[in-house]
């Protein structure tokens, strides 16, 4: 009788902490959109974090709540955020394709001013005076770039520079960012003119340690008839905005630092 007593006190107030737990999730529920689980249900599952968001729940509810664009699933196939974009009574807005592009193709053929044998990184390498490299504004070779990559679209080839393939890079930016020398860049993938160096150097110098540096002569310049590309601080820069991909410059360039894909 002594033992019942406390036991049905206890339950008395398991019971009654119980009602008021139903009787307030009831009330201080918050309703969630029901669209929520459908946008879930066609996103890929990546939770990649490319977007911005926290994974594909958190980009399922910044675009349910304004916060981020359907277009920031880079992951996602066209006809995916076509259905998404019905689902939220929107007009999805068709996007120029892009994909990273690598402003550097001095590799193994640029000179370097010492023995580096530090850690294998390209950030580690760059706290040492700039690197290994000759030339300072060149890739070091580590392939942070290729370890970023959630998609397994660069690689390092046997020269030394990274190599992007296209058809799986989704321009999520991750490479511009991780990039110790800013060599990387998102580009339009149609026909367009790259120009692979960074080197802001005079021409003497930069031909001095790579053979295949922008040397500023000015030839792409006076050559482009839309004014689509300036040499800028001894560098070759490309507006995209005005490119045509005639290739009149990359037919020009003496050193073969522009190219068109």
């Amino acid at each position: 009788m002594g033992i019942l007593i406390p036991v049905l006190m206890l339950g008395s107030l398991g019971a009654i902490f119980g009602v008021g737990l139903a009787v307030a999730s009831k009330r201080f529920a918050v309703q969630s959109d029901p669209r929520l689980d459908k946008i879930l249900g066609l996103l890929p599952g990546a939770n990649c974090g490319v977007c911005g968001g926290a994974g594909c729940f958190g980009f399922a509810e910044s675009i349910l709540s304004g916060k981020l664009s359907i277009d920031a699933c880079r992951v996602s196939e066209e006809k995916v955020k076509e259905e998404i974009a019905r689902l939220l009574g929107q007009k999805l807005e068709q996007e120029t394709k892009k994909a990273a592009v690598l402003h550097c193709a001095g590799g193994e053929k640029v000179k370097e001013r010492f023995i580096y044998q530090g850690i294998k990184t390209c950030a580690a390498a760059n706290l040492v005076l700039g690197g290994q490299k000759a030339c300072v504004y060149g890739c070091l070779g580590f392939g942070d770039c290729v370890r970023v990559c959630p998609f397994g679209a660069i690689s390092m080839s046997p020269q030394g520079i990274p190599v992007i393939d296209e058809a799986k890079c989704k321009a999520c930016n991750k490479c511009v960012i991780a990039c110790p020398k800013k060599l990387f860049s998102l580009a339009p993938v149609t026909g367009r003119v790259i120009v692979s160096c960074s080197s802001h150097d005079s021409g003497r110098d930069t031909k001095a340690v790579c053979p295949v540096g922008c040397i500023a002569c000015g030839l792409c310049q006076k050559t482009c008839r839309f004014n689509a590309i300036h040499v800028i601080d001894n560098l070759a820069v490309i507006d995209y905005a005005k490119c045509t991909s005639c290739a009149e410059c990359v037919r020009v360039c003496p050193m073969k630092t522009i190219h068109i894909k």
